[in-house]
């Protein structure tokens, strides 16, 4: 069993998932397996993922659904049910770890808490510029590459990618933002997301990991933040799937959720769970 089943969320976006790739190959944490939680990506997406398993080693398991326009929280879903260890770090297709992003998770792993932690955004001429050597580099992650290559000057910012732990540390004491599910950069166990019931599968994009991270809250599951410590940037895209009844629709549920401290959904989990194998991909 690994110690860590990463699941990265993804969707026809196969140059932003070759450089997260390339992230993943670079990990100084070396036991942990790949779960792609594919919502429907074509043919290109197969054979991108198919030659980072092939040259790089990784246990990496392909979960795919077909397109049914936004349905991340059911491929999630899927995902977790496919996944083998008892440690899940939940993240994106556009979102770059740093080489030591798995390791910080999994040192802040606490018996009945999840892990919060939050991304750096990438400028659109910074997000044009990414190469894969820039990564194997680890190049991304250094403020002189940053604003070479149209990055604002945002020291606010720029210190979530900071590399010196004690002032990660004294930054996230100090941090007066909550404790929250951000679905790119999180992690529980799997235990913990099996006992809310995973992801609700009613909603749709906007927010909907924040409400996963209000039921475990619900549930008892405590908060651990490492925000300034687990780095990780955003490569900046459209996002076509946005509309205002999505947005209106799920945070209905999410109000329902905290009012009611809700920590179970009827949406959820349950169904898939003995079904992975269904979804899989060689």
């Amino acid at each position: 069993m690994p110690c860590a089943s990463v699941i990265l969320s993804t969707y026809n976006s196969p140059r932003a998932l070759d450089l997260v790739l390339t992230g993943y190959r670079c990990q100084q944490a070396g036991d942990f397996e790949l779960v792609i939680a594919d919502d429907g990506s074509r043919e290109e997406t197969r054979d991108l993922v198919r030659r980072h398993k092939r040259e790089s080693g990784l246990p990496i398991l392909h979960v795919w659904q077909a397109d049914d326009g936004f349905q991340k929280c059911r491929i999630l879903n899927k995902a977790i049910a496919a996944a083998r260890s008892d440690y899940l770090v939940f993240t994106d297709g556009d979102c770059i770890p740093r080489a030591d992003f798995l390791d910080v998770h999994l040192r802040a792993r606490r018996p009945n808490q999840y892990v919060s932690g939050a991304m750096f955004r990438l400028s659109e001429a910074a997000t044009a510029a990414v190469q894969r050597s820039d990564v194997e580099a680890q190049a991304v992650f250094k403020t002189d590459w940053l604003l070479a290559h149209g990055q604002p000057r945002q020291y606010r910012h720029l210190w979530k990618l900071t590399r010196r732990p004690w002032l990660a540390t004294v930054l996230e004491s100090l941090s007066t933002a909550p404790a929250s599910w951000n679905g790119a950069n999180s992690s529980c166990w799997k235990a913990d997301a099996i006992k809310v019931n995973g992801f609700d599968e009613r909603m749709r994009y906007g927010s909907e990991d924040r409400e996963f991270g209000e039921r475990l809250v619900n549930a008892g599951v405590g908060t651990r933040k490492v925000r300034y410590s687990a780095a990780i940037v955003h490569l900046e895209h459209s996002r076509g799937y946005e509309t205002r009844e999505t947005w209106t629709a799920n945070r209905a549920i999410r109000e329902r959720t905290l009012r009611e401290r809700l920590s179970w959904t009827d949406h959820g989990l349950k169904p898939h769970l003995g079904q992975a194998s269904t979804h899989l991909i060689e």
